[in-house]
């Protein structure tokens, strides 16, 4: 069983997602492997794919939407899985809405699961015109991913893999 995990960050916080989500796959004992969206020309030789995406404004970075569309036919010839990251703030992550883009390809690709994880927000990484956004919003800086979380979702993911799996 072998699996791609991609996803489309803008600041890097969601591929630092991604990233976790492949080792812990692996640790798993599941074969996963974490590409950008746009390096993936094919998904020949993957048994599964997660495509995530961070969230702006509500909505998935096109890199991610692209992809999805890109590989439509091959994504749903396999199991997927979705997730969101943008989440901030504490206790409580804002927004807590389901961007209409992951909605809409949990449907379109039949997904298996859509997960949104809290995100990052460090405004050293940030353009002008982003650090104006957030402090006209008020939003707060600081990484409120849950790692542990992050954990658990890849470990459900490896075990229905593991079980689907044909037995050699």
């Amino acid at each position: 069983m072998r699996v791609l995990v991609t996803a489309a960050s803008k600041h890097q916080s969601t591929t630092e997602i991604a990233e976790a989500i492949a080792k812990i796959l692996t640790r798993e004992g599941v074969t996963a492997a974490s590409r950008r969206p746009e390096e993936v020309t094919s998904l020949d030789g993957y048994d599964a794919v997660i495509l995530g995406s961070g969230v702006y404004a509500g909505r998935w970075i096109g890199a991610a939407t692209e992809f999805a569309k890109r590989h439509r036919e091959a994504l749903l010839a396999r199991p997927v899985w979705l997730f969101s990251s943008g989440p901030i703030g504490a206790p409580e992550p804002k927004p807590v809405e389901e961007s209409p883009d992951a909605l809409a390809l949990v449907t379109d690709l039949h997904a298996r699961g859509h997960r949104t994880f809290a995100g990052r927000l460090d405004r050293g990484r940030l353009g002008l015109a982003e650090r104006a956004i957030t402090r006209m919003v008020g939003a707060e800086s600081g990484d409120f991913r849950s790692w542990p979380l992050i954990e658990a979702w890849a470990r459900e993911i490896a075990g229905e893999l593991k079980a689907a799996a044909p037995v050699r």
